[in-house]
């Protein structure tokens, strides 16, 4: 491919690898995909519950850590983001959720309300779950495998029965008409193998011979002719390499490496950017600003029966036929997302959809990563769905091997606090209730003593983590604070596009990776329908 691209792709995560997908599809783009981590060869990332094995593997992991958080003691928050083929639709969860339609028409920005985006979530999907096909709300035949989950499991039916008794709606389809009330989580899976957008996406098309994916590559700038991006510079190894772009450079790095790769073009806070000794390409206050995510904590129960994944992996015949069932039947523990079930609850009657989740796992630790309890024990947490509170992304050092500083402000707002307060009440109610008594020994964390308000938030500030959705970072929009435009475009430049979850003016209430790949299907459209140009 001498001569350059057409397109440059930084980035093979959730949205790059379908932006690969959809621009080769045209044969006469040229498209280079960076990525600078590896082929998705590790066997842990095509098995689900293998999210656990790469939750701190620095081979797919960049394994970020914030800076010490305000509102939670100070403390770091561990921060995994994926690093391979797939980016962290590789090493993520699965869980298939798409948020809620006022998410979407909540943006106000012209084109990406719920009604306009459902076309693209339809046609990424491949729905194999509850029956369904291709209809109003669901799509078939798409790249994206989605599927429920492969068999019921007695403590997520016990859980499910014990929201009923709380009064909360039973709930077969988070997807569907409404996403309020309990029921089991859908996967991005087939068959008990994970379909990251690599699996998906990508795979199908490794033969088009004008598509050509680079490893390994360090997206270190965006190189610039006056204000308009011209191509990319990138490490691989020692070697530094300029590759060039004859229609667009686009970023899909995500919500934290986007941002980063603005600020070291020289886009971004101007003081910033001189502090390091990057020359001011555009002056952008708002880039690496504004970032959302979700703030979760748990409640850890001992089981009063060995029926958890704390029992299978305290056993090795237990551990055999958990895989044994896994290699000839794709079913067990080995099959499952991370939230087998859970819900989403209105933590007060007036409000007028749900404003927080519950993830329900069936297995118990101290944190996310690190080992299974010796005891029998299950999960339920509770994480807020629209928090007020924002942080920041900002470049630490010229080098791009540096992390950057990532500040979450967890708790920022008194209306973050309340929400989680509200939050984890509802979620004991849920736990008192008679269908799911007889499953609890005791609440091994925080325990029964923690019950004031100053009690739970000590709590939280101790324990308190991300449930791994951070959005928001370079908003689209028309107002002052957007970054890109509403086809994408980063304002006051030619030729620069950002395509991630960075560009959400909003976090969704539920999980990301779903909307982020809707958000990569519309861009392609938008980028194929070539009315790109200069948005002063």
């Amino acid at each position: 491919m001498s001569g350059g691209f057409d397109f440059i792709i930084v980035g093979a995560g959730s949205a790059g690898c379908v932006l690969a997908n959809r621009l080769s599809a045209d044969p006469r783009h040229r498209v280079l995909l960076l990525e600078a981590g590896p082929r998705d060869t590790d066997p842990w990332i095509h098995i689900p519950l293998g999210y656990g094995k790469l939750f701190k593997k620095p081979s797919v992991n960049w394994s970020y850590w914030s800076e010490p958080e305000p509102q939670l003691n100070g403390r770091k928050i561990f921060t995994p983001r994926g690093k391979v083929l797939g980016g962290s639709s590789s090493i993520n969860g699965l869980v298939y959720t798409r948020g809620q339609p006022e998410d979407f028409d909540d943006w106000e920005t012209p084109g990406w309300s719920f009604g306009e985006l459902l076309p693209y979530f339809k046609k990424s999907e491949d729905q194999a779950g509850k029956g369904l096909g291709a209809d109003a709300l669901h799509g078939k035949g798409g790249p994206l495998a989605v599927s429920d989950q492969n068999e019921p499991h007695e403590l997520c039916d016990a859980f499910i029965e014990a929201a009923v008794q709380a009064g909360h709606p039973r709930n077969p389809d988070f997807n569907g008409a409404q996403q309020e009330g309990a029921g089991y989580q859908q996967l991005t899976a087939r068959n008990g193998r994970r379909c990251s957008t690599a699996t998906g996406y990508l795979k199908p098309v490794l033969h088009r011979e004008n598509l050509k994916i680079v490893t390994g590559a360090l997206a270190s700038k965006v190189l610039f002719d006056g204000r308009k991006a011209v191509g990319v510079q990138y490490l691989k190894g020692s070697e530094k390499i300029e590759v060039k772009a004859n229609r667009e450079v686009i970023l899909s790095g995500g919500a934290i490496n986007s941002p980063q790769l603005l600020q070291l073009s020289g886009v971004g806070p101007a003081a910033l950017l001189r502090e390091h000794g990057i020359p001011v390409v555009l002056e952008q206050p708002n880039v690496g600003e504004h970032m959302q995510d979700h703030f979760q904590a748990r409640i850890v129960l001992k089981c009063t029966r060995p029926i958890t994944v704390n029992d299978d992996m305290q056993s090795w015949w237990r551990m055999a036929r958990m895989g044994l069932r896994y290699a000839l039947l794709r079913k067990g523990p080995l099959a499952v997302s991370a939230g087998y079930a859970g819900g989403f609850w209105r933590t007060r009657p007036e409000l007028k959809r749900p404003d927080v989740q519950t993830h329900f796992l069936t297995f118990s630790l101290d944190r996310m990563g690190e080992q299974l309890h010796p005891f029998s024990g299950f999960t339920a947490s509770i994480c807020q769905l629209r928090p007020s509170s924002r942080g920041s992304v900002h470049i630490k050092s010229a080098d791009p091997r540096t992390p950057p500083a990532i500040r979450y402000n967890y708790l920022a707002t008194e209306h973050d606090r309340r929400t989680m307060l509200e939050g984890m009440r509802l979620l004991r109610g849920i736990l008192e209730q008679p269908a799911i008594r007889p499953y609890i020994a005791a609440e091994h964390v925080p325990g029964p003593q923690v019950q004031s308000d100053d009690e739970w938030l000590a709590y939280f500030r101790d324990t308190g983590s991300t449930i791994y959705h951070p959005t928001c970072t370079a908003m689209m929009g028309t107002g002052p604070d957007a970054v890109v435009d509403s086809r994408l475009r980063v304002k006051g430049l030619e030729g620069l596009r950002v395509v991630d979850a960075s560009v959400m003016p909003a976090v969704v209430s539920g999980n990301t990776n779903a909307a982020v790949i809707a958000i990569a299907e519309k861009a392609a459209d938008l980028i194929h329908s070539n009315q790109g140009g200069n948005t002063s």
